[in-house]
């Protein structure tokens, strides 16, 4: 099944990706790679099998999975992504291959509390990556840098900052 459909979880339950229209889908389709442990980069729409492997995950006989896949990873990502990139992985997942940095941006979630501070989010971060890739599938949105993405991200609802590579989205305390 596609990708998009096969993964579950946090972020995937927040996309609600059985939920969008067929032109959000195209969009996830022409602008959406996931990030699969044995397959590297694949199409959101690409069809994929079921599978049991982590970004974490060691096999014997074979070397870590970031050193197996660090070079093909990041030659995927900047073949397939034309443009800016917005990276939405998580660490363990961008450890197995760099988005190109000069085109992209890492989207770092943190909540502020009531007092004002602000720290980072555990698996609650994924629900907030899924709600914004939806609300950009749902806009049509064509980023060309990570500039743009700030002023998309605030019109769309978003508290989003950014310093430099990393562009910081700012949700409610949990």
């Amino acid at each position: 099944m596609p990708a998009l459909d096969r993964y579950t979880g946090v972020l995937f339950d927040a996309l609600d990706s059985g939920s969008l229209d067929a032109s959000a889908r195209r969009w996830l389709g022409d602008h959406v790679l996931i990030h699969s442990a044995p397959f590297g980069p694949v199409g959101a729409l690409d069809p994929i099998p079921s599978y049991r492997l982590g970004a974490g995950i060691r096999l014997p006989g074979l070397a870590s999975l970031r050193r197996l896949w660090a070079g093909p990873v990041a030659a995927a990502l900047d073949r397939h992504a034309d443009g800016f990139v917005l990276d939405l992985r998580s660490e363990a997942y961008v450890a197995l291959g760099a988005a190109p940095v000069e085109r992209s941006a890492y989207v770092r979630v943190l909540t502020r509390d009531a007092s004002g501070e602000t720290r980072a989010l555990n698996h609650f971060n994924k629900n907030a990556k899924g709600r914004l890739a939806r609300a950009l599938a749902e806009s049509g949105a064509n980023l060309s840098d990570a500039a743009q993405f700030v002023g998309w991200a605030s019109d769309a609802g978003f508290e989003a900052d950014r310093d430099g590579h990393v562009v910081t989205l700012i949700v409610p305390s949990c």
